[in-house]
């Protein structure tokens, strides 16, 4: 017998990889559901060829519609070991939203969660090319056909076409700075980049455990997921995020990777008895979604020990950390600054900052931040204009603004994109005031977001009321709801006779945000 010597080019090559070398090692654990890294290869192969048998061809795509279950991770299988697209859809987004990410992306397939069964019902008539769906859970209607009876028509050798190491195998959708989704295009060239890159940063191993509990549609759950699918690592996977539940599974499963954004950290924390949890087993704490504040960094290090990285990326690529060793709270001034950053390259990335002309800048000045490495995406689906500008000069332009100083560690200054990261999640502007300026008594609107104890930032709307008209700002909430996803919704509004503005016309919004910060 020889060793194993395959290089790793497809997704697939890493699937069957882990069925070889780790057959009957855990690959998930989700509650009472326990599969093995055979089983998980098994049930991908078998997806595959269902899929196939629906007419599924060469990059084809499927969509997924689900809140995290053992079955999403079968369909990223069958995208895995066969050159289908699997596109993730956003369970929190209003049914119009859903509707826009369907129609782009074209799937032939959707595999939806049975809750979201009257959603998909009022919205097929707009979904001409979807032709087959799937349910997960409870039984399914006339035009459906349940999961587990369309897996098991699937043959377990899986459908007669494999991936290349260039196919995309996803298309994961994140908000744009005029409101609309973009699809970041990932190839499983580029997903094997991301999980070697987050293997090495997480410092996974065979054996390692890692507690999952942000959504699947989200690339944060899934690259850190997949880090650890690397190495033969097992996933324990959460349906949401509570923080009991957090502290029990650690202490229980002795895991030793997790996954928090700051804002949930801060709950772990605060539960009134966390003192009785062990979390000792754990061997890295990635908070990546923003910068810890400083406090919240004190306790998280005198709770959980020196354990804590930083990572800063987005759908579309990453490749910055601030790694353990520089998480200091007892250093120098220097030390205690590099807190406040998002870290350096890691290993296999390069970090550059450009003005507006895609110059470099001068160590310490405040430019766009911008990333190249394996991991970056192919593109944006649909959208040739965005790939262009987002992708020029072979850098991945982030929209994040920041300064770098002479160690190479990137401070974040503000967002070019307008963007808010409320409760671990991206929430743009532009989105909510177009969908407050959709209300009969609106005039004019501006959003920011504010500094929040539980949210990280809280998504705040400064609204100019037409005139004679005094709008309740519970009303205005509410028509959000029907427009928008609802943790994007205004969690406060102030009212005001109009909104300050600089020589250009446009909005001032750092004059807003110091005015209510």
């Amino acid at each position: 017998m020889t060793a194993d010597m395959r290089v790793l080019t497809s997704l697939r090559d890493l699937v069957e990889r882990n069925e070889r070398l780790h057959a009957d090692e855990p690959f998930l654990v989700f509650g009472e559901c326990r599969r093995t890294f055979a089983e998980y290869a098994q049930r991908a192969r078998r997806l595959a060829s269902a899929l196939h048998g629906l007419g599924l061809r060469r990059q084809d795509r499927f969509a997924v519609y689900a809140m995290n279950c053992p079955e999403y991770l079968d369909a990223y299988g069958a995208a895995e070991v066969a050159p289908f697209i699997i596109s993730p859809v956003n369970f929190r987004l209003a049914p119009p939203e859903v509707a826009y990410i369907l129609r782009d992306s074209a799937p032939r397939a959707l595999i939806f969660e049975q809750q979201y069964l009257s959603v998909v019902d009022s919205l097929r008539s707009q979904l001409p090319g979807i032709q087959h769906y799937v349910v997960i859970g409870g039984d399914a209607p006339a035009w459906a056909v349940r999961f587990d009876e369309f897996l098991a028509s699937g043959s377990p050798e899986g459908p007669p076409l494999s991936p290349d190491s260039d196919d995309i195998h996803s298309i994961m959708y994140t908000s744009g700075t005029t409101g609309r989704p973009k699809g970041a295009m990932l190839t499983h060239a580029g997903m094997l980049a991301l999980g070697e890159a987050w293997a090495f940063e997480l410092g996974a191993d065979f054996g390692h455990r890692i507690l999952l509990s942000m959504p699947f549609f989200h690339i944060g759950a899934r690259s850190q997921g997949f880090g650890l699918t690397f190495r033969g690592g097992t996933l324990f996977v959460h349906r949401s995020f509570d923080a009991r539940a957090i502290a029990e599974t650690v202490q229980r499963e002795r895991i030793t990777q997790l996954h928090l954004a700051p804002t949930l950290v801060q709950q772990v924390l605060d539960l009134p008895d966390q003192e009785r949890y062990d979390f000792s087993s754990l061997v890295t704490l990635n908070y990546a979604a923003a910068p810890m504040p400083l406090t919240t960094l004190k306790r998280a290090i005198a709770r959980f020990g020196r354990v804590l990285i930083n990572g800063f990326g987005q759908t579309e690529g990453s490749g910055l950390s601030l790694r353990k060793a520089y998480h200091r709270l007892e250093g120098s001034e220097r030390d205690l600054r590099r807190l406040g950053s998002v870290g350096q390259p890691v290993y296999d990335a390069a970090v550059r900052l450009v003005d507006d002309e895609d110059r470099d800048v001068a160590v310490g000045e405040v430019g766009e931040i911008c990333l190249r490495s394996r991991q970056i995406m192919l593109g944006y689906w649909n959208n040739t204009a965005a790939t262009m500008d987002t992708l020029r000069g072979g850098w991945l332009h982030t929209g994040d603004l920041g300064r770098m100083d002479e160690d190479g560690f990137v401070y974040l200054v503000d967002r070019k994109k307008d963007m808010i990261v409320s409760g671990g999640e991206n929430v743009y502007s532009r989105e909510v005031e177009e969908a407050l300026m959709s209300h009969a008594s609106v005039a004019d609107v501006a959003v920011i977001g504010l500094p929040d104890a539980k949210w990280g930032e809280a998504v705040t709307a400064v609204v100019v009321p037409k005139s004679g008209v005094d709008p309740v700002a519970a009303d205005l909430v509410a028509h959000c709801r029907t427009q928008i996803a609802g943790f994007k919704c205004p969690k406060r509004i102030e009212f005001v006779a109009e909104l300050p503005r600089v020589p250009s016309g446009k909005v001032n919004k750092v004059a807003l945000r110091d005015l209510y910060r």
